[in-house]
Parts: structure tokens; sequence; C-alpha cells
């Protein structure tokens, strides 16, 4: 089993900066991918970012040159880093890690970005 805790939601204005935190704890040694997800009310979750064990990061079109995902293996932890926010991207974030076939997903975190 794996937990995952995230932090740094929150409000910010359009342009802004937010950096979203997800700590791994419990069974993590077979961990690959981490990420980031996200889902509106009454929409699908959708894939913001990921990134492998070796640092192989994947990115949404509509967020690429504005978040970077970053990760420290020896704290288990995985970030999103938002710049230039805008108020679409207003949602839930969620934590994810995969341990294939097992999806482990993190309680979410706001983000509300005002116009």
């Amino acid at each position: 089993q794996v937990q995952l805790v995230e932090s740094g939601g929150g409000l910010v204005q359009a342009g802004g900066s937010l950096r979203l935190s997800c700590a791994a704890s419990g069974s993590t040694n077979s961990i690959n991918f981490m990420g980031w997800y996200r889902q509106a009310p009454g929409k699908q979750r959708e894939l913001v970012a990921t990134i492998s064990s070796g640092g192989s990061t994947n990115y949404a079109d509509s967020v690429k040159g504005r978040f970077t995902i970053s990760r420290d293996n020896a704290k288990n932890t995985v970030y999103l880093q938002m710049n230039s926010l805008k108020p679409e991207d207003t949602t839930v974030y969620y934590c994810n890690a995969e341990d294939w076939p097992v999806k482990y997903w993190g309680q979410g975190t706001q983000v509300f970005v005002s116009s």
C-alpha cells in the first residue's frame, strides 16, 4: 500500500504561481510513475503531468510551458510548479503514484485562480 499526501493548493491571481507537493509513504520502492491529474465538477479526471522514476516527463498540451513536474526520489516526493496560472486551471488536483497495475491517489488539493 502507498499513501499520498498533497499540499500547496490555494488561491492565486491569474498570472501567479503555486507549487504543489505530494509525499508518498508505505511501499514506495516499486513505484515507477508519479504524476498530477485534475478533475473539475462533472468532468472526467484528466492528466496534467507525469514523471517516471528515471525523470522522463509528459505534459498535457494545456499546461506545456507553464507547469513543471519534478521528483525527489530520496524523499518520495513529487512536485508541480505551476506558473502563469489561468482561471481555467481552477479545479481539484490529485497526486497519483503507479505501481503497475495499481494506481494510488491522494485526497486532492484545491487550486483557485481568480481573474
